[in-house]
């Protein structure tokens, strides 16, 4: 069971179970940590991963949310910038990062892991109860 992994630390299993919401949100983090300087817009985003313009403007506002990435400050600047709020969320970031290189079908399990269990539970809120 992924969930017994012992490749994953614990802490950064709970980062990854309470910060990382999903895989493309995650991918979005390591694209923008690997260049802080370039200013991420939402069409750049959505073409390095794949995914609707759209869906890259919900990822750069959850990171913005989870203190990672902050507006571009600079005037005329259009997009957002990879800055986590402190360092020891950078550490835990690039810890992340160098687990994911290495364990990238483990992580993925932890973070799909984390979505079926919202899910069931999203669900169960739903199930009729025959004592209700």
């Amino acid at each position: 069971m992924a969930m017994d992994n012992p490749s994953i630390p614990e802490d950064l299993r709970r980062f990854v179970l309470t910060s990382i919401p999903s895989v493309p949100f995650l991918e979005a983090l390591l694209l923008m940590r690997a260049d802080p300087n370039q200013a991420w817009r939402r069409d750049t985003l959505a073409r390095r991963l794949y995914v609707r313009e759209k869906t890259a403007e919900d990822l750069l506002a959850e990171l913005c949310t989870a203190r990672i990435a902050v507006p571009c400050p600079e005037p005329g600047a259009e997009g957002y910038r990879y800055d986590p709020a402190d360092a020891g969320l950078r550490e835990r970031i690039d810890r992340v990062a160098d687990l994911y290189a290495t364990h990238l079908v483990e992580v993925t399990h932890l973070i799909h892991s984390s979505l079926d269990r919202k899910a069931q539970q999203f669900a169960d809120a739903f199930k009729w109860r025959k004592d209700s």
